[in-house]
């Protein structure tokens, strides 16, 4: 009724849709870093849009089947085989006992998302299974853990198999390096230089990524701007410390800051970038509250139609 952990990867995390209602409590809501991938793969498998599934970061990850089900996988290609077999994102497969997943290196994208039917089955703390590392909530344990080997991951087994696939034209594009982005209340407090400078330049994504947020390195910006008294902070919050250099906040980051703030990435472009590297380049693009009302909408929409 589970998962062998043969090997447990770069970075592995059990995920749900996040945990919310928290973070006046210091709590942050975790979750998975491409939601738009998230929801396809139990899509795929007609589950609950929330049922828990595996991040899996740079690939590098094994598991041997011990009893049979029904998996999807969506976002990045990390070059996953079954039994040796090369199988593809966004597809589902039917899996036995015995049979063995692995993923290898990326070759596409940088976070796959792997789906049984039913989803993972774990405890949740505080309504939510989804692991944060730091705050050492969620996962498996309940305690915060990445996978190890060993390790068991419980679903509920079952014979029933749907094959199905994403049409092409639903499958989001990774090469995508326009960043969607809405400005926020300090936005008129830098500069029409800073913000001519901000949407005009191409930021390259420095080795200090992670799930907490992504630093960037470019021409750096507002760095006259005062400290702000600290105030709470949303996804896709996008600060700019005394070095000029812009700072991205996505799923584990800390619930409140300092820096002042000059807009924030759109959900659906934080799922692009969740796909991106270090080393990857990107660049900002205007968008207003009311477009990423619709973009957000629409991709729901689309998700939900296709069930």
């Amino acid at each position: 009724m589970a998962f062998k952990v043969l090997k447990p990867g770069m970075l592995t995390l059990l995920q749900d849709l996040g945990r919310h209602g928290y973070q006046h409590l210091g709590v942050t809501s975790g979750g998975p870093m491409d939601e738009v991938a998230f929801l396809w793969g139990n899509s795929l498998l007609d589950n609950d849009d929330n049922a828990a599934q595996l991040e899996i970061t740079f690939g590098m990850l094994s598991l041997e089947a011990t009893q049979p089900t029904s998996i999807a996988l969506a976002g990045a290609d990390l070059g996953a085989t079954l039994n040796g077999d090369s199988i593809m994102p966004w597809q589902t497969y039917a899996v036995k006992a015995g049979d063995v997943l692995t993923f290898q290196q990326p070759k596409f994208g940088l976070r796959a998302y792997l789906a049984v039917k039913g989803g993972f089955l774990a405890e949740p703390v505080l309504g939510s299974v989804a692991t944060v590392i730091r705050e050492q909530l969620g996962g498996f344990t309940g305690k915060g853990d990445k996978l190890q080997k060993g390790d068991l991951l419980p679903y509920a087994p079952t014979q029933q198999h749907t094959p199905r696939h994403l049409p092409r034209l639903a499958i989001p594009n990774y090469d995508q390096t326009e960043i969607d982005v809405v400005t926020g209340y300090q936005y008129k407090s830098f500069s029409g230089l800073d913000r001519a400078h901000f949407f005009s330049s191409a930021y390259t994504l420095s080795q200090n990524c992670d799930r907490m947020g992504y630093r960037l390195d470019g021409r750096p910006i507002g760095k006259d701007q005062p400290g702000i008294i600290s105030e709470g902070i949303a996804y896709g919050a996008i600060q700019i410390p005394s070095d000029g250099q812009p700072i991205i906040l996505l799923k584990d980051r800390q619930t409140i800051g300092g820096y002042p703030k000059i807009g924030c990435v759109t959900s659906i472009s934080g799922s692009l970038l969740a796909q991106k590297k270090p080393g990857d380049k990107i660049g900002f693009r205007y968008m207003s509250v009311d477009q990423a009302e619709r973009e957000r909408h629409l991709a729901l929409a689309r998700i939900h139609q296709w069930r």
